[in-house]
């Protein structure tokens, strides 16, 4: 096993990373930009170097800076958690030249699966059904006018590199082909420094469902089960939950898209942890979307329902170690949803929100898992996804694990700033929700169904949680006190908890 590892990234990921490694005894180098040098991931640290200014072109996307601050600290491995360089096959590459394990896959495997085009092509081969469009990048309107017929409207234009939503776009009638592919590629090249795209069926109201797999550098690889990603802003999630509502009340579903994803992972040499991402409809059919080859931020759902660490995989696997887990020895147990908490404004599209956390109320209990990287007093700052924590919730099963996640939120308290957690907890709530019926048009339902998010207020609260313990602490005239209204409690004691400090 390494001595030391250095964690090329920032946030509750490279706190996730750190905390692993000192569980397994294994020094922690972090790595920071000017933006982030009093960040939890920095404190927590064994050695901490300091990379160069906040832009990430200047900091966490320099190879070079990262290898040579591997170099001075004499670390052995590097981490790079998700984002950044994590999918990045000339980093990869980097690290083996530089004598530096990788921790995650190797270069050519992350070279095949990192274009999406390529991966759709592997995926045919291997034999995994694939959502119908283009085997390669478009090079003629002629010939995407073409296609695009051919398949049928409505079509999805797609960056062949990168994710997250960017370099995508709809299009209903061919009369907009045209202007939204160079719209799409123009997108995608200055996200991605890629500017090829393709054309995808657009699956009506799909389900965003991925499997979880891991594999050894001796030729072992196993499924973990899947994920539901469904509720998405943005073609970005924000809810995911293990097992999939939709999958665990259909019986073989499970496994047909674990052995499609593993037909897959090993056509690509696989090795590490990975995720196979498949889009799925109402009545069971799948189709394989794209591959992410590295940690997702969702794995904790996975971790809680098999009691498998995944991380400490990682790192174990990175090392040589072959997989003690055969397939049969993987068990499903419970259910784990998990929320992903932002500094942003829901009320405003979900805009960002950064600023200075002044106060911080993280719940826990039994069942209840946060992923955190900030801490009160901490500025978020604008040039990052303002990603602030993971909350996770398990329970024996999707009704518990609902209402378990929902008594988090209601003790999740977070001032100075916005945060989407009112949104969660409407959500949580409601009856589409609660049922299962999910699909990736979800929040927009949401919103039409119960109206646009009243934006918190949570200065306003935090004066209210400070009246409202003065009247409960005695200080107030006996005259002046009048009944908490119902939905008080939380935020008078958070504001006793306030005082006392």
């Amino acid at each position: 096993m390494f001595g030391k590892v250095l964690v090329a990234n920032r946030g509750e990921i490279a706190v996730r990373v750190i905390r692993a490694l000192k569980e397994a005894g294994i020094a922690s180098v972090a790595v920071y930009s000017d933006a982030d040098r009093a960040s939890l991931a920095v404190r927590m640290a064994d050695e901490a170097i300091h990379l160069g200014p906040a832009p990430s072109s200047e900091s966490y996307l320099r190879m070079d800076k990262i290898l040579d601050a591997a170099a001075r600290t004499g670390a052995e491995a590097i981490h790079p958690g998700y984002g950044f360089l994590s999918e990045n096959a000339e980093f990869a590459k980097a690290c083996a030249g530089a004598g530096v394990v990788f921790i995650g896959p190797s270069a050519d495997s992350i070279g095949k699966m990192g274009s999406k085009t390529a991966a759709r092509q592997l995926a045919i081969a291997a034999g995994a059904p694939v959502v119908p469009g283009t085997e390669n990048p478009v090079r003629d309107i002629g010939e995407a006018i073409g296609i695009a017929g051919k398949i049928g409207y409505p079509v999805l234009i797609k960056a062949a590199a990168g994710g997250g939503g960017k370099g995508m776009r709809r299009v209903d009638r061919a009369e907009d082909l045209e202007s939204s592919i160079r719209d799409a590629a123009s997108e995608a090249a200055r996200a991605f420094h890629n500017d090829e795209v393709y054309i995808e069926k657009l699956v009506l109201k799909p389900r965003h469902i991925e499997i979880q797999v891991l594999g050894d550098q001796h030729g072992n690889l196993i499924s973990l089960g899947e994920r539901e990603c469904s509720i998405q802003r943005r073609h970005q999630k924000v809810i995911e939950e293990c097992p999939s509502p939709l999958v665990d009340a259909r019986p073989g579903m499970r496994q047909a898209m674990g052995e499609a994803a593993l037909k897959i992972a090993r056509a690509a040499g696989y090795y590490n942890a990975g995720t196979m991402e498949f889009l799925a409809d109402d009545a069971g059919n799948f189709y394989f979307l794209e591959m992410n080859t590295r940690l997702q931020v969702e794995h904790p759902v996975t971790e809680l329902v098999t009691g498998l660490d995944l991380v400490h995989w990682q790192l174990r696997i990175a090392a040589g170690e072959k997989l003690t887990i055969r397939q049969e020895d993987v068990r499903w147990r419970g259910w784990a949803i998990e929320c992903r908490v932002y500094a942003e404004d829901p009320s405003q599209n979900f805009f960002p929100s950064p600023g200075t956390i002044t106060r911080l109320e993280e719940p826990d209990g039994p069942g209840i898992r946060v992923d955190s990287g900030v801490y009160p007093g901490w500025t978020v700052p604008l040039d990052y996804d303002p990603l602030l924590a993971k909350l996770v919730a398990w329970s024996e099963t999707r009704a518990g694990a609902t209402d378990r996640l929902l008594r988090a939120l209601s003790e999740y308290y977070v001032s100075g700033i916005r945060t989407n957690l009112e949104f969660f907890r409407g959500v949580l709530a409601d009856g589409r929700f609660r049922s299962g019926d999910l699909d990736t048009g979800f929040i927009e339902d949401y919103f039409a169904r119960a109206g646009s998010p009243a934006p918190d207020k949570p200065e306003l609260e935090a004066v209210a949680a400070i009246a409202a313990a003065i009247h409960a602490s005695g200080l107030a005239p006996a005259a002046a006190a009048q009944p908490a209204a119902a939905g008080q409690t939380r935020w008078a004691n958070a504001g006793l908890r306030s005082l006392q400090r």
